[in-house]
């Protein structure tokens, strides 16, 4: 992992991780407790119910462990705490984090120059295509920070002559 000093984190907040973790595990017993209790008369519903109600109790569980994570912010790149790097900041084109974007909630997208492989961490981060969407269970107050920081870092690059750094 890069030594680069890191200029800004973003954590998951412990009340909306707890929260959301609680809603999804809640979800998936609740489904399952009515499919054995009062299982529906037909057989796509006898399937579909604890279908659900597992896939519930498994997205609590891998975002209770996704959300033991936190990302870093460094002038090179946004990791995360592991070292899994999500972007490079080169490659960044803009910062999303408008009322109307499409964003994850107390988060920010970036777009990026080129598109990756679809990956997500619940409640921390996705990416799909040239989209990287930062949030979901994190404190808005970081979230904030880290876009204003980020948009700064492209607008200091902006400012560079395009011949800058070579010689």
């Amino acid at each position: 992992m890069s030594q680069a000093p890191v200029l800004a984190r973003l954590h998951p907040s412990p009340a909306r991780r707890g929260l959301a973790v609680a809603v999804l595990a809640a979800l998936g017993g609740l489904l399952l407790w009515v499919a054995l209790a009062r299982p529906p008369e037909t057989l796509h519903g006898r399937l579909l119910l604890p279908a659900l109600g597992l896939l519930a109790l498994w997205l609590a569980e891998r975002l209770r462990r996704a959300t033991r994570a936190h990302l870093e912010l460094t002038r090179e790149v946004l990791r995360d705490s592991r070292g899994r790097v999500l972007a490079a900041l080169g490659e960044v084109r803009a910062v999303h984090s408008g009322v109307f974007a499409l964003k994850p909630s107390s988060g920010f997208t970036l777009e990026l120059a080129a598109p990756g492989p679809a990956a997500w961490e619940p409640g921390l981060w996705w990416r799909l295509g040239r989209r990287l969407g930062v949030g979901g269970v994190t404190a808005g107050r970081e979230a904030r920070y880290m876009a204003e920081v980020v948009r700064a870092l492209l607008a200091e690059r902006a400012s560079q002559p395009p011949d800058a750094g070579q010689g």
